[in-house]
């Protein structure tokens, strides 16, 4: 993983069953990354989750393109 990307993103065995989550939070990125695929914005998704910042947010796609350019269908 990103160096950069490590400063938002935990990956423990013990939270969410391992599921890459935000660092500090029990929030997955897989859950930011569908609820911006559903077309919430940004600042829907921050005011729902107050504990998220932008950065999170961009850190959750950026996590999900580097898992697709790794996992190809």
């Amino acid at each position: 993983m990103n160096e950069q990307l490590r400063q938002y993103i935990s990956l423990d065995p013990h939270v969410m069953a391992g599921k890459p989550v935000i660092r500090g939070t029990r929030i997955p990125m897989e859950l930011v990354v569908r609820m911006l695929a559903q077309d919430i914005l940004e600042s829907d998704i921050l005011r729902e989750y107050p504990r998220l910042q932008p950065d999170d947010i961009r850190a959750a796609l950026i996590y999900a393109a580097e898992m697709a350019a790794e996992r190809p269908l």
